[in-house]
């Protein structure tokens, strides 16, 4: 798409120039044809999608084009197609085409550093060598390149400054360095590029000062993104830019207190990005004057407040995002008939959701009020929204029961709820929401029975429906229908009967949550063979939690606090069925769980002992067996379990010396209190055959070993971490810039 109009610059320019793979008048230039025979020579092409480059007239090979007349190679475009990517040497013998106006590798897998021959082909008009893997620095040599108007080298890993010389490319206008890891500041030289419409260095690692001087002969600019970088824009207050532009991303830089004024010079905007910059106070009205035109407006993440207009003529918006603000009263009336997004969460908006929303928003695909003051109910037209994919809701005061024409959005794949004070039952309308990914209904009122009709939500990944009062048993169709299910949580609610083993036929089930409830019964043995937590989950699991606009979240309980993990959620693994009437030994089958994180058996009825070789849990990072009936010795192979950064076997009848070696010196008493037959450190209780003597004598080695676990307990804090304790889940997060 951005490359036509610049083919078309070079035909006008030319008069000769032809698409690749339409038959040429004249015969290939010998001299070209040797100098691109020997440039394969150093590619490899294990695809074989150079299979046409064969024969002595190389005008008619894939991704050539010639002069019409002398037969000189113009272009080469060996973008990949069908899939396959090239990869090798770009050999110097290209440079042999003294004639070469175009040239595209981009999207393929070369590597290395950029060739400084390039800078030889002083005829290229078009360059692009974006989507590989290349590194280092950019070669001053493609300074020479005077002619050049399109240079694309985004999309890899090139480091250091963005070059001066970038300034002397007079007729450069179209410039894309973006999602590279470059420094420094932005050159003023680039203020220089008079032909420039087009200027992307969003995704780097800039930093420094944005000024008037790096816009000052760019009357032609049309499209700005300086986005994803720690840059500062400062202009001055009546700063007049020389150029009207229709598109701005510029997320994350620093534009200071208030509101850009220069923006009201502005008169062609349709794409404008403004995120997570800093900007406080209330949006000037002379903005809305000028809103009629966008297409695209994001300006999330900031500290705007005051009242939105009563009503908003977003006749031609596409995306809307006003989250992560401090906007008040009444949720205005928005008419965008043709926006597929609508986020207002993590505001201050109150009062009930628009009736009509269905006809100020009719063809939205994902609507987010969540963490607001909303209250109220749920309009009933919310089911004449037939485009709707994501409906976010949750955080709010909602009340009431959920409207039975919900079941109407065929195509909802994320339904969240969640912390309202909704009660009644779950509607049965709910079954016909086959296409349904995520349901969240948790911490609300809701009672009665989980209906039968949900069974039909064959492609739902996560059921959450704890901290409610629900009751009833589990029904078995939840481990022999719903069999997609990646996380399950009914904690908190009123559930009884026994586990039912079926569960286990859940192959996907990383996350099982079924605390605090009545179960009683023994642990199913049939558990250890849930198939997710039997082996390390792994970046390819990452998919599988994906949602566009939405991030998938999970609540879990560690030593009696609330932890929220988003940020690599698809690496938790949790089997939590603690504060229930659980009895029985405690099955050796659970040790069949090798990619258990957390695991919480606590506040239950469990006798026997811990099972010898628990230690093959060996990525656990908290265990709780506390509060149980257990006897026995603790595990000599605890102490290699070096993951484990919480342990609480409190309160049990565990008997025997604490095996208080290895990764088990990083655990105070508290860890094994409530146990009067347990005795050694790091109890006061010593053991009969203690030897008082050698108890103190610091050359024992236990002095180090402390040492060594309490640095593993930070390293395991700072892993914690990355597990992705946040805040604000199922927000939009996307910036406006487009995702790869």
């Amino acid at each position: 798409m951005k490359t036509f109009p610049f083919l078309l610059l070079i035909f006008l320019l030319t008069g000769e120039y032809v698409c690749g793979g339409v038959a040429q008048l004249a015969q290939c230039n010998a001299a070209d044809r040797e100098a691109l025979l020997d440039f394969k020579m150093g590619l490899n092409d294990s695809w074989n999608g150079l299979s046409s480059w064969q024969g002595t007239n190389c005008c008619q090979w894939s991704g050539i084009s010639c002069d019409n007349t002398t037969g000189v190679v113009l272009s080469v475009d060996i973008t990949p197609s069908s899939g396959y990517r090239l990869s090798g040497q770009i050999r110097p013998s290209l440079a042999e085409l003294k004639f070469l106006k175009h040239l595209d590798l981009s999207s393929n897998d070369f590597n290395g550093t950029l060739p400084t021959f390039l800078g030889n082909m002083t005829s290229l008009l078009y360059l692009d060598l974006s989507r590989n893997d290349f590194k280092g620095e950019i070669p001053n040599s493609l300074g020479q390149l005077k002619n050049l108007t399109h240079l694309s080298l985004c999309y890899n890993s090139l480091q250091g400054l963005i070059p001066a010389f970038t300034g002397n490319l007079q007729q450069l206008a179209f410039l894309e360095l973006n999602s590279n890891k470059l420094n420094g500041t932005l050159p003023d030289s680039l203020g220089q590029l008079s032909e420039l419409i087009h200027l992307d260095v969003s995704s780097n690692e800039l930093t420094g000062i944005i000024s008037e001087a790096h816009f000052l002969q760019l009357n032609k600019l049309n499209y700005l993104s300086l986005s994803a970088n720690s840059l500062s824009f400062n202009v001055s207050s009546n700063w007049v830019p020389p150029f009207q532009i229709s598109g701005m991303d510029m997320d994350s830089c620093h534009f200071g207190s208030s509101f850009p004024a220069w923006l009201k010079s502005q008169k062609e905007m349709q794409y404008l990005v403004i995120s997570n910059c800093s900007i406080s106070g209330s949006i000037p009205n002379w903005f809305w004057g000028k809103s009629e035109n966008l297409v695209f407006l994001n300006v999330s993440f900031n500290d705007l407040d005051g009242q939105l207009p009563n009503s908003l003529n977003l006749t031609l918006a596409k995306m809307i995002d006003f989250s992560h603000n401090h906007f008040q009263g009444l949720v205005p009336f928005i008419l965008a008939p043709n926006a597929v997004l609508l986020d207002l969460s993590n505001n201050q908006f109150s009062g009930p959701m628009p009736s009509n929303i269905s006809q100020m928003v009719p063809a939205l695909s994902y609507l987010s009020l969540s963490s607001n003051q909303l209250n109220g109910e749920i309009p009933a037209s919310i089911g004449e929204m037939k485009n709707l994919e994501k409906l976010d809701l949750s955080r709010n005061n909602l009340t009431g029961s959920i409207p039975s024409s919900i079941g109407n959005c065929p195509f909802l794949q994320v339904l969240d709820l969640q912390n309202n004070t909704f009660f009644g039952g779950i509607p049965t309308s709910l079954g016909q929401l086959s296409s349904l990914l995520t349901l969240r209904l948790s911490k609300n009122l809701f009672s009665g029975e989980i209906p039968s009709s949900l069974q039909n939500m064959s492609y739902l990944q996560t059921l959450d429906l704890s901290n409610n009062m629900l009751t009833g048993r589990i029904p078995p169709w939840i481990g022999e229908t719903v069999f997609a299910l990646i996380i399950l949580s009914l904690r908190s609610n009123n559930f009884y009967g026994e586990l039912p083993p079926a569960l286990s036929n859940l192959t996907s089930l990383q996350i099982l949550d079924l605390a605090e409830n009545k179960f009683n019964g023994s642990f199913p043995a049939s558990y250890g063979n849930i198939k997710a937590m039997t082996h390390l989950q792994n970046e390819a699991q990452r998919d599988l939690f994906l949602r566009d606009f939405y991030n998938e979240y999970m609540y879990a309980i560690k030593n009696g606090l609330e932890l929220l993990y988003t940020k690599n959620l698809y690496l938790l693994t949790i089997m939590d069925l603690s504060g229930n009437n659980l009895s029985g030994e405690l099955s050796s089958e659970i040790t069949k769980l090798v990619g258990l994180k957390v695991l919480n058996l606590s506040r239950n009825h469990i006798n026997g002992q811990i099972p010898e070789n628990i230690s093959e849990l060996r990525e656990l990072l908290s265990l709780d067996l506390s509060s149980n009936m257990l006897s026995g010795p603790i595990p000599q192979g605890m102490s290699s379990m070096s993951f484990l950064g919480s342990l609480n076997l409190s309160n049990n009848n565990l008997s025997d010396r604490i095996p208080y070696k290895g990764h088990m010196t990083t655990f105070d008493a508290s860890s094994f209190a409530g146990n009067s037959g347990l005795c050694g450190e790091p109890l006061v209780l010593k053991c009969p055959d203690d030897d008082t003597n050698n108890h103190d004598d610091p050359g024992d080695g236990r002095k180090d070993e402390a040492d060594d676990g309490n640095e593993f307990i930070d390293k395991w804090f700072y892993l914690s971490i990355g597990l992705g304790f946040a805040a604000e889940p199922g927000s939009f997060t996307s910036s406006g810039r487009l995702s790869e």
